[in-house]
């Protein structure tokens, strides 16, 4: 609980920050768990946040629960799912292993806790080593051969108890003296069994140590016996050498002097060895009675095991009576009362990480709390900012009224209301100065010179009426997305990815029911990526990771017929878009990559006009390689063959088909356009090559790739359809063939409700079988196949005749040089 609890407390505290830093749309997550990609991505990244304060940060992460608290182990997922444990049992497991550890080795300084019931109101407590038993231990340590008599294990390992009557009945075990008295007990076994095994090791070294020294005596004493013959021997020889030679001869007392000289090196040599001899037997003597006191020791401590055991058994028979006389009595057992502590410890534990959380709370509270005041108060400023700004406007229309009003006497005088008019315009027009950006939260910032798309929301080159009308389209496209359906379709997205939150997204009528109604900007890099994905994955399994890669170093390294067209046409993409607008941009480079590695791969195709569009809008929300699939996913998987081949045949088929269903679904419409004798497929030609790019408002432009990217081209039909059916009326009130192409034109960048569109696309147009279209493409495209073959001759035909009239033509031109 205590770690969930944590979660959404910090979650809140990032909610907190993001919200303050006042970037935040209105119905955008919270705390995005799908990174952006692609251009768009990083415009959103270059967003500058409001940094959490460092010292409340601080302040947090002291007060912040541990995930390993004593008694707690882990938290969170893998403990929910592991089994439930009883604080009981909890406690009594680590109460064994603490009677485990407390004496498992000499040094052991651990204070293992026993609880007693030999008197209600007193605590048995281990008094502390002396200081001298340290150095004593050190000293056995370092010099383990050698045992002192003064060392003996009955005086260093003798224990002291002294009565504690102010603590409740427990009894603290470790090291230290243990007393004789009447009244103190041993009750450690684990202890003095390890205190066995050692003396016992001792006691087995020692006996080594014995053995070897036995070892190198009976080498000693060969030696010994050797050199004792090789002196026999010299003797021997001296004597021989003696009697058979003169006594006066010179050499023969040379030799004499140098085998004194080697008799005498002899016993020296033999004393010192003697010597050494004593000294080892002393040794030997020394170790064997060591070995007599370890064994004394050990005899010892066994009689100590004994008694232990004797007194806890008799212990035992004392409890188990005192029990069974206290139940008779009706007092509580002695487990029940361990029971009961080990409960009070966990409730102890319990309330120290609640205080702790309850800090850490508070301090939260506090500064939200804070940062809440201060929100308001910048809101209530811009408030008053924007009531005084609309008070400004009101005074200016008022005047306005009035003075268009009044009747206008003479046309030559300069009217009044021309002036405010002009003034009127000038304002709304006027850029934003330097004072004012500096006070941004003070500023209304209805409309900034991009949108989120990066796209120039008023153009600069237009005359005064054309960015006034601009101005207007933008402001209506602000409100239309502040509306509570935009809101309603944000919260649902919110919903259904967070019930998504650890698993891919799955084709289901639920996605396919909210992709319809328009992907968040936030989550749109997620889904498209997954869109496409879905698509190309018969193509993506059968190729290498590095594939795009590979593609890519290819173009750059062979020529390629596409690159000169690339290069030309990169910078005329979409210049109204910030991300293409110079060649240092940088969606520049990134398209030409995608272009490039899309080129090599499909060589019928190489590039053309129209796909440089769509690799930009993948690119907005895509990286390289995404935005690569993407192309591959419209042009191999979406669109026929030959749509985009130099001949441009399925994209002419796809006129003819959308023709049919304009004289189906919009049959008045369909009439009042062959009346006039107007090819509206010289407009819809561009709508189809590139899905609506430069031809819709953007907010209603990404709606509309959302769906393209789920369900396919069926979507580009149901959308041209759609954009006829919302300017139904208005084609027909126009009687003209000229105003009806002009109005033809520019008439979707009126259309900027994308509620309502996407209603007339999904609803009005229904039914829109996708079969249907299959079926009068393959009907025309054998009509616009005989119709290329018929054209191809007739331009043959005319080839052929043109060659031969200029032939003839320079046969005249020579005879009438020559007369």
């Amino acid at each position: 609980m205590h770690y969930w609890l944590q979660q959404l407390q910090q979650k809140r505290w990032e909610y907190s920050n993001m919200r303050g830093s006042g970037q935040r749309d209105s119905w955008s997550s919270p705390t995005l768990a799908y990174p952006h990609t692609g251009l768009v991505g990083k415009d959103n990244d270059a967003f500058s946040f409001e940094k959490p304060c460092e010292t409340m940060e601080k302040v947090r992460s002291d007060f912040s629960m541990d995930d390993e608290t004593e008694g707690a182990g882990m938290v969170g997922a893998q403990t929910a799912r592991g089994p439930s444990t009883n604080p009981l049992n909890f406690s009594l497991k680590n109460l064994g292993m603490e009677l485990r550890n407390s004496m498992s080795h000499l040094r052991g300084g651990r204070r293992s806790v026993f609880y007693t019931s030999n008197s209600p109101s007193e605590e048995w407590e281990l008094v502390d080593p002396p200081k001298d038993f340290t150095e004593q231990k050190h000293h056995l340590d370092t010099h383990r051969p050698y045992i002192s008599p003064e060392d003996s294990f009955g005086s260093a390992f003798t224990f002291d108890f002294v009565r504690n009557p102010s603590r409740p009945k427990k009894l603290l075990l470790g090291s230290g003296k243990l007393g004789r008295s009447a009244e103190s007990s041993p009750v450690e076994c684990n202890g003095s069994k390890s205190l066995e095994m050692q003396l016992r090791l001792q006691s087995q070294q020692q006996q080594e140590e014995l053995s070897r020294l036995q070892q190198e005596e009976a080498k000693l004493k060969e030696e010994l016996a050797t050199q004792k013959e090789l002196v026999r021997l010299l003797q021997q020889t001296l004597r021989t050498s003696q009697s058979e030679r003169p006594t006066g001869c010179r050499p023969l007392e040379d030799l004499l002097k140098e085998r004194d000289g080697q008799i005498q090196s002899m016993c020296g040599h033999m004393e010192r060895l003697a010597l050494e001899k004593e000294s080892l037997q002393k040794e030997l003597k020394s170790l064997k009675l060591k070995v007599g006191e370890i064994n004394d020791q050990l005899g010892m401590m066994m009689e100590t095991i004994q008694a232990k055991d004797e007194i806890i058994m008799k212990l035992s028979q004392e409890n188990s009576e005192h029990s069974g006389n206290a139940n008779d009595a009706g007092s509580p057992p002695p487990h029940k009362e361990l029971q009961e502590l080990s409960i009070l410890k966990d409730s102890l534990q319990g309330y120290k990480s609640q205080n702790k959380f309850l800090n850490k709370e508070i301090l939260e509270l506090t500064v939200l709390r804070r940062n809440a005041e201060s929100r308001e108060k910048a809101l209530e400023a811009k408030c008053t900012a924007l009531e005084a700004k609309l008070c400004q406007v009101e005074s200016k229309y008022l005047v306005l009224l009035q003075e268009v009003k009044n009747p206008v006497c003479s046309s030559s005088e300069q009217s009044p209301a021309r002036e405010v008019i002009s003034r009127l315009l000038e304002d709304a027009l006027q850029g934003e100065n330097t004072d004012q950006q500096e006070h941004t939260i003070f500023k209304p910032n209805t409309v900034s010179e991009y949108d989120v798309y990066g796209f120039k929301t008023v153009p600069e080159e237009e005359e005064e009426e054309e960015k006034l009308i601009a101005k207007v389209r933008a402001l209506e496209l602000k409100s239309l997305s502040m509306t509570d359906q935009e809101v309603s379709v944000g919260v649902k997205w919110e919903n259904f990815l967070s019930s998504t939150m650890n698993r891919d997204l799955v084709h289901s009528p639920e996605l396919k029911a909210l992709i319809r109604c328009g992907v968040p900007h936030g989550h749109r890099s997620k889904v498209w990526r997954w869109c496409v994905s879905f698509h190309v994955k018969k193509f993506r399994d059968h190729l290498p990771p590095d594939y795009y890669d590979t593609l890519l170093n290819v173009a750059r390294e062979k020529p390629n017929p596409a690159s000169k067209q690339i290069e030309l046409d990169l910078l005329r993409t979409l210049p109204n878009n910030k991300h293409y607008a110079s060649p240092s941009a940088g969606g520049i480079q990134k398209l030409r990559n995608v272009l490039l590695a899309f080129s090599w791969r499909n060589p019928d195709i190489g590039y053309c006009q129209g796909l440089n569009r769509l690799a930009a809008i993948a690119l907005l929300y895509l990286d390289q390689e995404d935005a690569f699939w993407t192309l591959i996913a419209i042009v191999e998987v979406f669109m026929p063959r030959d749509y985009y081949t130099k001949t441009l045949l399925g994209s002419q088929v796809d006129q003819r088909v959308f023709k049919d269903l304009m004289s189906e679904k919009l049959p008045r419409l369909h009439a009042h356009f062959e009346q006039h004798k107007v090819d509206f497929s010289l407009i819809t030609f561009n709508w189809f090559l590139v899905v609506f790019v430069d031809s819709v408002v953007s907010d209603i432009l990404f709606k509309i790739w959302d769906a393209f990217l789920f369900e396919g081209p069926k979507i580009i039909f149901r959308f041209a359809l759609a954009l006829f059916k919302y300017k139904e009326e208005e084609f027909l009130k126009l009687q003209d063939s000229t105003a009806i192409f002009k109005y033809l034109r520019y008439f979707t960048r009126t259309i900027l409700d994308s509620r309502k569109l996407m209603s007339v696309a999904f609803v009005d147009m229904n039914p829109f079988p996708m079969r249907q279209i299959q079926n009068r493409r393959a009907f025309h495209l054998e009509k616009v196949r005989l119709e290329l073959t018929e054209l191809e001759a007739i331009r043959q035909t005319f080839l052929r005749e043109r060659e031969t009239s200029q032939d003839r033509r320079s046969f005249v031109s020579d005879d009438e040089e020559e007369n």
